[in-house]
């Protein structure tokens, strides 16, 4: 009795292709690929979630090439995808950001700096790397995480492994996505602009109006008392915004 082994090669081919969309996707997905997390965790994770999804997508990626060069050609192609993939979901989490750096600019902490967990401990506004953290809690918080992960599954049905890398989307999603998260970061910190007009006026006016005295240095501790107040009070609704964008860009990435 003899038994064949014809079949490990190609199986063995066909989790390495999974294995590269998947772990790109994954090393650069909020919350799930994140810095803090250890390499080694995130490399075993990306390991056990493609052998997961083996069985369902393994009739999905195409016969292994006979020769060197196309084994390689789709590794590369599937690695661009995830990337691009990875890439552009990451854009999103700028929208705390780029509400961050309003909120500490209009409130008078734009000096306050501190390590963003989400962006390798470099150092941003006090406000965006609290936004960050909070977010990423959120989206453990509200299972978005699991959503992240269908939309890994669901992403080979909208990019098929046979189908060539669009790059000029790619491009001009990756464009809208960055005026995307622009955006909401501005709608997130829309009241702290309106408050910083308000108090800055008010603060000229009153300036005009007595001339000898130091109104900004007098105003600056209850601006940032106001402010803070003022970010308490509507951090609730500002990350609501922050979690419906993001879910909204999983969801373009399910078909």
């Amino acid at each position: 009795m003899s038994v064949a082994l014809d079949w490990l090669p190609a199986t063995a081919f066909t989790y390495i292709i999974l294995f590269a969309r998947i772990a790109s996707i994954l090393m650069l997905m909020p919350a799930l690929g994140e810095q803090t997390i250890p390499a080694r965790t995130r490399l075993s994770f990306a390991l056990m979630f493609t052998l997961v999804l083996f069985p369902l997508l393994g009739a999905v990626i195409p016969a292994m090439p006979p020769d060197l060069p196309g084994m390689v050609g789709l590794l590369l192609h599937e690695l661009a995808v995830g990337l691009i993939i990875g890439a552009i979901v990451r854009i999103t989490v700028m929208a705390a950001q780029v509400a961050g750096s309003i909120v500490a600019f209009q409130t008078g902490l734009s000096g306050a700096l501190a390590a963003d967990p989400t962006q390798a401990g470099v150092q941003g506004a006090v406000f965006g790397s609290f936004l960050s953290f909070l977010g990423i809690a959120l989206i453990f918080a509200t299972d978005l995480h699991h959503m992240a992960l269908a939309a890994i599954y669901d992403s080979y049905m909208v990019f098929s492994p046979t189908d060539p890398v669009l790059f000029a989307d790619s491009m001009q999603l990756a464009l809208r996505t960055v005026s995307s998260a622009f955006t909401v970061g501005v709608q997130m910190s829309a009241p702290f602009i309106v408050f910083g007009l308000v108090f800055n006026l008010g603060a000229g006016i009153l300036a005009r109006l007595m001339p000898q005295l130091q109104v900004y240095f007098i105003l600056m501790p209850a601006n940032i008392m106001v402010g803070l107040l003022l970010f308490a009070i509507l951090v609730a609704m500002m990350m609501g915004w922050y979690l419906t964008a993001f879910e909204a860009h999983l969801a373009m990435w399910r078909g």
